[in-house]
């Protein structure tokens, strides 16, 4: 029997050999390939033809999302499940967009893992309990009150200017956010522009009110 040739994206090392520890010595699976970042990933990704990816969100350079867009619109073939601690709405349904096939809180079991990895190898589709939920949720908005729902997804940020945004709200320079989310200066101030056309702001001090009133950071 073929293993599963699973390729696995996580920046931090111990979480990543966790991980690679789990799916070790299993008759049907196999880690074919890790890296800590997209670029590294996409280097080999023709050499070890992955049949699933095991992606983090938050990576340097280019985010798990993104990464996961790269990889569906130029090897449809490989299944992407996003493997993350974060399990808001704007991260699960920006993923979903673009083409991931699982979303999985880093909570679950080795043997959630096992499943998950399975099912989307075989064309499924699966999403851990705190997932399905939102989910779940979203869809009874939709129901419920499909205009408003279109209305502010609309406006909804990536996770990557997410994470700007609230960094800038905290009161981190351009400088800073750069040094830490390991891209240019540049990159910063045109997310930051892209952040306050789609929210239809003008000013750093009217991202910060956003931010309060929308609980992204804590006063």
């Amino acid at each position: 029997m073929d293993k599963i040739r699973v390729a696995l994206v996580e920046d931090h090392q111990l979480v990543r050999d966790g991980i690679r520890l789990l799916l070790t010595d299993l008759p049907n699976i196999e880690v074919v390939a890790e890296a800590d970042c997209a670029k590294k990933l996409l280097n080999v990704i023709k050499d070890v033809n992955p049949d699933v990816m095991l992606v983090d969100i938050s990576l340097p350079e280019m985010s798990g999302v993104e990464l996961t867009n790269v990889i569906t619109s130029n090897h449809p073939d490989i299944k992407v499940i996003i493997l993350s601690m974060h399990i808001e709405q704007e991260y699960i349904f920006n993923s979903l967009r673009n083409g991931a096939k699982g979303y999985l809180h880093k909570s679950i079991s080795r043997d959630e893992l096992i499943e998950a990895i399975e099912e989307v190898y075989n064309g499924g589709e699966y999403f851990s309990k705190e997932v399905s939920g939102i989910i779940l949720k979203n869809y009874l908005r939709r129901i419920k009150n499909p205009d408003r729902v279109e209305e502010y997804e609309n406006k909804k940020l990536t996770p990557r200017e997410m994470e700007i945004l609230k960094m800038v709200a905290q009161g981190y320079s351009n400088q800073l956010i750069a040094e830490k989310l390991f891209i240019s200066v540049r990159t910063v101030e045109s997310h930051k522009n892209h952040i306050m056309q789609k929210l239809e702001l003008t000013t750093v001090v009217d991202l910060v009110k956003y931010a309060i009133k929308n609980k992204i950071i804590d006063l």
